[in-house]
């Protein structure tokens, strides 16, 4: 059983050490996943062995996995006898129904690895204390894998989870966390209650973001990040990571863009046709987690939209890095001729200090989504205005959309209308006018 011991001298590795490293992990993973999955067992039965010299070439070659081959047989892809799986999840289900994930006790020790390896990367160390304001319930993996990274690096953890803002400030006020890892979106309603009840969290070094873009195509932060990191008067870092594949990418002290673990994923962009897009082209993220045993996955296609940039960081670092998720590629806008995003759209919002909540209604006409509405709460003593709104949101996305503006309760009740675990803020319809 693999050790993952973490070694800071192998975050260093040459390019040329790291891919002969990536050549041989994966060819051990394509013959397990041949070998012990009965999904990929019958899908390549014809293909060759993969021998670390032609394991590159065989992958590029193989069909791609997709969440509806997912879906439409989950337990195929099970690659460890039941006897072996000592932890189930869901994936978040945002897009679609949540699906189980099941982990072995290698993969729970690969998941803290994991997780170990980013936080170093963005300054933890034993002395830090970590707010956790995710949750450890309702089959997240995220929370659990937070945990076991913080504790891997020696760090004290504080499990308050998805709690009131009044829970978190009291935490906050008596446990002085240094570091704090949470949505950004919340973070910020978080620093203003805290400003509110005349708390000053200086003793807060870092704050870790989770499940929403803080940095631009440029992997600088954005405006909702930039305000963040006023808010707080502390360091914001990206992250991102995928249920299915337990793997995340997250910021090093450099701050731009998330580094790619190489000895736990291969890294592939590619554009709407399946080819391979280069440094800095916008395509969708493929990821084939390496050294997985419950449920090992080989090209999964991971549906959000981002890049990656392949220059060495200032870090010192030579894998590659990922930029910020732009968005879902089912969630992609054509609107006037011009491609939107929602994640784009919401950044925007986040920067207005004025805005409480908000959502985003598509139109869907044949297939493709042509029209779009954003309704927001504000502030009772807020001076913003729909044409204000619709105009700063022109400005970042380069296209204008129709603004609503309804009580908090309103918008609230649609955020978690759903069934989702998280807040969704993105709905498509399909009716010839806008429904709001």
């Amino acid at each position: 059983m693999r050790q993952f011991k973490y070694d800071r001298q192998r975050e260093f590795l040459s390019l040329d050490a790291i891919r002969e490293e990536q050549a041989q992990l994966l060819a051990e993973h394509i013959e397990y996943c041949r070998g012990k999955s009965p999904y990929y067992a019958k899908m390549y039965a014809d293909v060759p062995a993969a021998a670390a010299a032609n394991s590159f070439d065989i992958l590029s070659s193989m069909p791609f996995t997709s969440k509806d081959d997912l879906s439409g047989n989950i337990n195929s892809f099970v690659a460890a006898p039941e006897c072996d799986i000592r932890d189930i999840a869901f994936s978040s289900g945002t897009t679609g129904a949540p699906l189980p994930i099941v982990y072995t006790e290698n993969d729970l020790r690969r998941l803290a690895y994991n997780e170990q390896k980013a936080f170093m990367a963005c300054g933890m160390t034993p002395h830090d204390k970590i707010l956790l304001t995710c949750t450890m319930d309702r089959c997240f993996i995220a929370g659990l894998a937070y945990r076991e990274g913080a504790r891997a690096v020696g760090a004290s953890v504080i499990r308050n989870g998805l709690n009131s803002l009044e829970s978190h400030a009291g935490i906050i006020a008596s446990m002085k966390p240094s570091i704090i890892i949470g949505v950004p979106s919340f973070l910020k309603k978080l620093i203003k209650f805290l400003t509110a009840e005349n708390i000053n969290p200086d003793f807060v070094k870092k704050l870790i973001c989770i499940g929403e873009p803080v940095r631009d195509n440029n992997c600088q932060l954005s405006l909702a990040g930039s305000l963040l990191e006023e808010l707080w008067g502390a360091k914001v870092y990206s992250t991102y990571a995928s249920s299915e594949t337990i793997t995340s990418f997250c910021d090093c002290e450099a701050g731009c863009g998330g580094h790619l673990h190489h000895d736990l994923a291969i890294l592939e962009i590619i554009d709407n046709n399946g080819n391979q897009c280069g440094p800095g082209e916008q395509g969708e993220v493929v990821l084939t987690p390496l050294q997985m045993e419950g449920m090992p996955l080989l090209r999964f296609k991971t549906g959000d939209i981002s890049r990656y940039f392949n220059e060495k960081c200032a870090c010192g670092r030579s894998t590659p890095r990922l930029g910020p998720v732009a968005g879902r590629k089912q969630q992609m806008m054509k609107i006037n001729g011009t491609t939107v995003y929602p994640e784009t759209v919401f950044s925007c919002l986040e920067a207005m200090p004025g805005i409480i909540d908000y959502y985003i209604v598509a139109q869907s006409c044949d297939g493709h989504l042509t029209q779009a509405e954003v309704t927001v709460s504000i502030g009772s003593d807020n001076a913003l205005t729909m044409e204000t709104i619709s105009n700063r949101i022109a400005a970042t996305a380069r296209v204008r959309l129709p603004v609503a503006i309804k009580p908090y309760d309103k918008v609230y009740q649609q955020i978690f209308a759903g069934t989702s675990r998280k807040p969704v803020r993105f709905f498509i319809v399909d009716d010839k006018e806008i429904a709001t």
